[in-house]
C-alpha cells in the first residue's frame, strides 16, 4: 500500500519546542539501542531479541530511569516498532541495515493512533495539531490536510526548522488516455529532457547565494572548532542549502504531476544513481584517479533529483512507468537506429554520421527512450524493438 507524507512547517513554541527535543532524544535513545542489542546479527544465524522482548525491557528502563519515564511512552514504543520494521525491510532485502541516529541529524519522531479531531484548522493559513505531553502545536496550511490521516512524523532539520508530515493513502493521478508516449533523459547540464522537444531545468541556488555560501564556508575554515561562532556559521550554511533543497522538492512534485497528466506512458532510463554517484577516492593502497572531478559530477546528480523524479512519478502513475536499459541511447540515432559513439558532438550536439540527422542529444537519447529502444554491446536490442529498424553498432575499419 502506498502511503504518502503531505509536509507541513511546524510552528511550535520555545517551551513546545523544549518538549519536542526531549521527545525526539528518547525516541533516538530507544533506537540506538535497539540498534546496539541487534548489532552483530544476521538472517538466519544469531538470534536477537524481537519487538515483544524490548518492549518489555522498555517498561523496565521505564520504571527504573524517572528521565525516561518524563517522557511519552507511544513516541518510545512507536520507536521500537519503526525499527523493527526498518529491519523487516532489510530481511527483505528492499532497505537498508538499520544504522545508528546522530543528535542534530537525525531528529524526530513519529506518533500512530491520530483521530481527526486531533488535527483543527484555526484559519486560512494556520492549523493545529495535538502531540502528547504537549498539547496543541500550530502548523502553517500551506494545503489542505487529508482527511484519511492515521499517523504523522514530526522533525526538524539541519537548518533548525521543524515540521509536520502526516501520512495517507493517496489517488494515484488518472491516467489521460489519449495513448502518448514520453521518454525522460536525466542530464547534469539539462535536468530532464523530453522526447517532445522540452528541456525542463531543476532550479539551483541563485548567484547571490552561491556567492554568500563560498563566503561563509571560508569563514568556517577559520572558526575555531566547537565555538559558538563556528555553530552559527554552520546553521547558516544549513539554511541555505535548506532552501535549495525546498526548491528541488517543489519542482520535483510539479514536473512529476505535470508528467502524470499529460501523458499515458513514461519511459525513463534504469540508472543505479547510488552506484553513480559512489567517490573515486580509492583506498590508500590504490588510490583514486580525478577524485575531485568526480565529486563535483556527484554533486550536479544529486542537485537535479534524479532519483526522487522516478520515484515520484512512479508514485503518481502507478503502473504507467516503464524503465528502459540505458545503453548506448545518447549514441544511437532516433531516426536511423545507427550507434556510433562519434556522431555524440558534444554535450549537447548529437549529428548521425551514417544518415546525417540532427539534433539536441538529449532529446535525441529521449526519443530513444520513449521508443523503448536500447542496445547492448553485441548490438542486440534490449528493450523494445522497431518493426522497421535495426540498430547497428559502427564497427572500426582500422
Amino acid at each position: 500500500m502506498l502511503i504518502a507524507m503531505s509536509r507541513y512547517r511546524l510552528l511550535p513554541t520555545g517551551a513546545q519546542e523544549a518538549v519536542l527535543l526531549t521527545h525526539c532524544a528518547h525516541a533516538r535513545f530507544v533506537w540506538n539501542l535497539a540498534v546496539e542489542q541487534h548489532a552483530h546479527w544476521r538472517p538466519g544465524r544469531l538470534s536477537a531479541p524481537g519487538y515483544n522482548e524490548q518492549a518489555r525491557q522498555l517498561t523496565e528502563a521505564r520504571a527504573e530511569f524517572a528521565w525516561l519515564r518524563a517522557g511519552s511512552v507511544t513516541v518510545q514504543q512507536q520507536a521500537l516498532r519503526d525499527f523493527h520494521q526498518a529491519l523487516a525491510n532489510f530481511c527483505a532485502g528492499t532497505h537498508r541495515r538499520p544504522m545508528w541516529r546522530k543528535a542534530g541529524r537525525n531528529e524526530g519522531f513519529r506518533q500512530v493512533g491520530v483521530r481527526p479531531e486531533h488535527v483543527q484548522k484555526l484559519n486560512r493559513r494556520l492549523g493545529q495539531v495535538w502531540v502528547p505531553k504537549i498539547g496543541w502545536v500550530r502548523f502553517r496550511r500551506s494545503r489542505n490536510v487529508p482527511d484519511s490521516v492515521r499517523s504523522y512524523r514530526v522533525t526538524k532539520d539541519v537548518s533548525g526548522r521543524w515540521h509536520i508530515a502526516f501520512a495517507a493513502k493517496p489517488d494515484p493521478i488518472p491516467s489521460p488516455g489519449n495513448g502518448r508516449v514520453v521518454g525522460v533523459d536525466r542530464g547534469v547540464m539539462v535536468s530532464a529532457a523530453l522526447s517532445t522537444g522540452e528541456m525542463l531545468r531543476c532550479p539551483g541556488s541563485t548567484i547571490g547565494e552561491e556567492r554568500r555560501l563560498r563566503a561563509l564556508q571560508r569563514r568556517l575554515a577559520r572558526c575555531v572548532p566547537g565555538s559558538n561562532r563556528r555553530k552559527r556559521v554552520k546553521a547558516e550554511i544549513a539554511k541555505l542549502k535548506a532552501r535549495e533543497a525546498d526548491r528541488r522538492k517543489v519542482w520535483v512534485e510539479k514536473t512529476s504531476t505535470d508528467l502524470a497528466r499529460r501523458f499515458d506512458v513514461l519511459r525513463v532510463e534504469e540508472l543505479n544513481i547510488q552506484n553513480m554517484t559512489r567517490s573515486a577516492k580509492g583506498t590508500a593502497d590504490r588510490p583514486g584517479s580525478k577524485v575531485r572531478q568526480k565529486a563535483g559530477l556527484n554533486r550536479g546528480i544529486l542537485a537535479h533529483g534524479w532519483g526522487m523524479l522516478v520515484a515520484r512519478l512512479a508514485e503518481k502513475a502507478v503502473g504507467r512507468v516503464e524503465k528502459v536499459k540505458a545503453g548506448y541511447t545518447s549514441q544511437q540515432c532516433s531516426d536511423c537506429g545507427h550507434v556510433a559513439s562519434e556522431s555524440r558532438k558534444s554535450q549537447a550536439v548529437f549529428r548521425c554520421v551514417s544518415c546525417g540527422f540532427s539534433c539536441n542529444a538529449d532529446v535525441n537519447a529521449a526519443c530513444n527512450i520513449a521508443a523503448g529502444r536500447a542496445v547492448t554491446a553485441r548490438g542486440d536490442l534490449a528493450v523494445g524493438r522497431s518493426a522497421n529498424r535495426e540498430p547497428q553498432l559502427a564497427t572500426s575499419t582500422a
